[in-house]
């Protein structure tokens, strides 16, 4: 629908709402694509059509983001920009009950449903139809009635004293992602002078974005999610904390807040275990911390790899068994691979640059066990260390339907 002009999305989601008969029949239909579209049409407007298989399309693509995704409404963009249900919920939690809050630049409402969740919410947006979805979407988890929705300029809002959240465009054009907060839509001067003025609040950033730079004085909170970092939140004004940075898990919901002045981890080499932090704590710079909470050590100053002679149950980080370490030679490891009948491999290297499929047909697993290979820099030297997965229990990490491990 985004080749429409808004008047047109608007008369496409006013009829789409209006006729659920033919959601059903998308969803109960066994015949091809074609087929299906030689059906509908027989009945219904071209565009039509194609608007309610593309619904239906990002309603099956988005139902890992949204427990209610099957009645709601996205636009493509929409869906990829969107805060999904678990973090949208987490930062609520942290906007006082019951006060207002300006949801800016809303999008589908992905912040907007969870903020209207604990109070009244105003949302603005300037794409009228991207509104009009955020009001259904609210509909559908029965908030609707704390939300005002506004199609306007963000800019033109008074937020003097107000509590708001902001999802900046984090597009360049229609296809090209912004890879720097300076290329955001408000841009960074507004983003910054709306904080000076607001009472505090939130603003959503790509985990990537160079926030340090761009808000060097600011809380910035990463979250990841089953194990993948989502986001950066900048917090600000009277919503923010102490601490200048924090990591989140989810769904665990643990936080790991960053110290003034840490002690640098103890460097060692391998224990027994190795642990591999949360990207959220990578990503927030805050490895030594969750040494000194572990009680753990850092297998070197340039890697974010901890180890100690103990396994640990925490949700910031992934354990490992470690068996054997190496030099990091293909040869040497193919025999090793072989010798130790691992048949199905999962790699890791964060900090060393490898080829992961192709070292992988260069080792020719085709035993019966599960390992993990992880190739790291330590004591000077780069090296492969063959580890078991772990669960947080302690006990063998399976492999789930999708090849990773669970």
């Amino acid at each position: 629908m985004n080749d429409l002009n808004v008047s047109d999305e608007c008369r496409l989601l006013e009829t789409l709402q209006s006729t659920p008969a033919i959601f059903m029949e998308i969803g109960g239909s066994g015949a091809d694509e074609l087929s299906l579209q030689r059906r509908l049409r027989d009945r219904y407007d071209a565009d039509v059509v194609r608007a309610a298989l593309t619904t239906a399309e990002l309603r099956r693509r988005a139902a890992g983001k949204f427990s209610l995704a099957s009645r709601m409404w996205f636009t493509r963009r929409g869906l990829e920009q969107s805060t999904g249900e678990a973090i949208a919920r987490h930062k609520a939690e942290r906007f006082p009950t019951g006060e207002l809050v300006h949801d800016l630049c809303c999008g589908i409402g992905g912040d907007t449903i969870a903020l209207a969740g604990r109070g009244p919410v105003r949302a603005v947006d300037r794409d009228c139809a991207n509104t009009m979805r955020a009001a259904l979407n609210a509909a559908v988890y029965n908030v609707a009635g704390s939300l005002d929705v506004v199609c306007g300029d963000v800019a033109g809002e008074n937020l003097d004293d107000c509590l708001v959240h902001l999802d900046p465009d984090r597009r360049i054009g229609r296809e090209r992602r912004a890879r720097r907060v300076e290329q955001y839509q408000p841009d960074l001067t507004w983003i910054r002078e709306m904080m000076q003025r607001a009472r505090g609040g939130a603003v959503k950033l790509s985990p990537a974005a160079d926030f340090a730079s761009a808000f060097p004085d600011r809380e910035v909170e990463l979250v990841s999610l089953h194990g993948e970092c989502r986001e950066a939140t900048v917090w600000f004004g009277a919503l923010a904390g102490l601490a200048a940075r924090r990591a989140s898990v989810l769904p665990a919901g643990e936080t790991l807040l960053a110290l003034q002045n840490p002690a640098p981890a103890e460097i060692s080499a391998p224990g027994d275990f190795l642990f591999d932090p949360d990207p959220a704590v990578v990503r927030a710079g805050l490895i030594d911390e969750l040494s000194a909470k572990l009680g753990v050590r850092r297998l070197d100053a340039s890697e974010e790899y901890l180890t100690g002679n103990e396994p640990v149950a925490s949700p910031f980080v992934q354990t490992f068994r470690i068996e054997s370490v190496h030099a990091f030679d293909t040869k040497g490891l193919r025999r090793v691979v072989r010798q130790s009948e691992i048949g199905e491999l999962e790699i890791k290297a964060r900090h060393t640059r490898v080829d992961v499929e192709r070292l992988r047909r260069q080792l020719r697993p085709d035993g019966a066990l599960r390992r993990t290979l992880v190739i790291a820099r330590f004591e000077g030297k780069t090296r492969a260390i063959i580890a078991e997965r772990l669960t947080n229990t302690g006990k063998s990490a399976a492999l789930n339907r999708s090849g990773r491990y669970s």
